[in-house]
């Protein structure tokens, strides 16, 4: 069998989720997206803004890195990082 350079593709399709926010974090969020419409001169609606903030915290949060790196360490068929793709 031949080998090749390739693994596996990633299934990289998106995911709908529904959440409930407390209404403080909604205002926040609708107050955020406001600023950047000013600031960066990018209309979004607030629910777009959710995915890549969570990815900004998740990519920042030194422990969840560490934990992470540890984990795939250990786990021989991991995942690929989706940071490196």
């Amino acid at each position: 069998m031949t080998k090749l350079k390739l693994s596996a593709i990633p299934d990289d399709t998106p995911v709908k989720l529904n959440i409930e926010l407390p209404a403080n974090v909604h205002r926040d969020l609708v107050a955020y997206a406001d600023v950047l419409a000013r600031e960066a001169g990018q209309k979004n609606e607030p629910a777009k803004l959710i995915a890549p903030m969570l990815a900004r915290f998740m990519a920042t949060d030194r422990g969840f890195a560490k934990l992470r790196k540890e984990h795939r360490s250990a786990s021989p068929r991991s995942e690929p990082n989706s940071e490196t793709a």
